[in-house]
């Protein structure tokens, strides 16, 4: 059973549920990219997102992880929306209505377009930029309790090293980050320089954000669960602080540190090792890894020194929600597990609330809702009324 306190949610990223987010750089590149779904109304949670909160809390849930969309709130450099910024404080207070604690997160990959044309984020005005974003925001955020600067810094970092590739002519046609397969088994490895920025960033952020709210403050890591084949324990080493440990290591002293796990990889003498086909790979040529969870966490609590962690994202993405539940079921088992070792998880955010938008695709399903894109109606499935339940009781039966 988990302690009083213990958070149970779900958790959403503002591009892949709002719809319209045309002055982001992710909208851009949805037009000109071969290959590349686009995300249009996505599932209009811009305008429904009161229903997707009722429903997951009617199911038993008290958490809601969301993101404030950067490119809504700042259309033009220091041109601050105050609609905008009116209309996610009211997603706030309309999850302290339902009872539900905001997790919110400032930057979840998406950037303003004029941000992108000046650089992004290894251009001049990069930190400045994000602090004005921030400090503009902090306005909306009394009470709220939870603040992610920036969602998965390295698979961030990962994306900017892609977008290079793609202006420079060597990528034909769009392959999701978050997707792997045949085409591309084995991503690869972020750039430590934009790394180190994105820490900047973060350190920045969470400077504004200590001193104008009363938020814990940390940032989300994309942890992979990578192993060593024997006698690779240095190639393993030198690896994961590329891909992972530069993060971890920059929330050293944080609040908490947003602990995100999918599944797992071998590495070899080679590097990481593609995931194996296999009948039961998930929709994203994931390897089935509900134990991933475990060994991330573990490797999360050394890494920053013992930062308390907050599961902000841990799901799968499958057409067969018996599937979705076992998953769930067997990967809180390993987290309870690590509770039980003495690390500090203080709670535990499913991806995803609903079937969304998959950077690039539409077909990976990881939603505890289904949705209709026609109609955008909602089609609670039965792992939703489940992990409400495991809620309620405060763990598994």
């Amino acid at each position: 059973m988990t302690r009083p306190g213990f958070l149970w949610g779900a958790a959403t990223a503002p591009h892949q549920v709002e719809g319209n987010n045309v002055n982001s750089d992710w909208w851009v590149l949805e037009q000109r990219m071969p290959g590349m779904e686009r995300s249009g109304d996505a599932c209009d949670s811009y305008h429904r997102y009161a229903e997707d909160m009722r429903l997951l809390a009617e199911a038993g849930l008290d958490t809601y992880r969301f993101g404030i969309e950067w490119a809504r709130v700042e259309p033009s450099p220091g041109h601050f929306s105050r609609a905008e910024l009116a209309h996610y404080r009211r997603m706030i207070d309309t999850a302290f209505d339902l009872g539900l604690t905001p997790v919110i997160t400032l930057h979840h990959f998406t950037n303003p377009r004029w941000f992108a044309e000046e650089g992004g984020w290894m251009g001049e005005r990069a930190i400045e930029r994000f602090q004005a974003y921030v400090q503009a925001v902090t306005g909306i955020l009394d009470g709220v309790e939870w603040v992610c600067t920036i969602n998965e810094p390295n698979m961030l970092a990962l994306m900017v090293t892609m977008s290079r590739a793609a202006q420079s002519g060597d990528a034909r046609s769009w392959m999701s980050p978050t997707v792997e397969g045949a085409a591309r088994p084995v991503l690869p490895n972020p750039d430590p320089e934009v790394g180190h920025r994105l820490a900047e960033a973060h350190d920045a952020a969470r400077e504004i954000l200590k001193k104008h709210t009363g938020a814990a403050v940390g940032w989300t890591v994309a942890c992979q669960a990578l192993t060593p084949t024997p006698g690779n324990e240095d190639k393993l080493r030198e690896l994961r602080y590329i891909r992972e440990d530069l993060y971890l290591e920059a929330a050293r002293g944080d609040d908490f540190i947003g602990v995100q796990s999918y599944s797992s990889q071998a590495v070899d003498e080679h590097g990481v090792v593609p995931h194996p086909q296999a009948p039961d790979s998930t929709m994203t040529g994931n390897a089935y890894r509900p134990d991933a969870i475990g060994i991330a966490v573990r490797h999360a609590w050394e890494a920053t020194g013992h930062t308390p962690i907050l599961i902000t994202e841990n799901g799968i993405a499958t057409p067969d929600d018996t599937r979705r539940i076992a998953y769930t079921d067997e990967a809180l088992r390993h987290l309870f597990a690590c509770m039980d070792e003495g690390i500090d998880v203080r709670g535990y955010i499913h991806w995803t609330a609903v079937d969304n938008y998959e950077w690039g695709h539409w077909g990976p399903t990881f939603g505890l809702m289904a949705v209709d894109r026609e109609t955008f109606e909602r089609k609670p499935k039965p792992s939703l009324a489940w992990l409400g339940e495991v809620a309620r009781r405060g763990g598994l039966a």
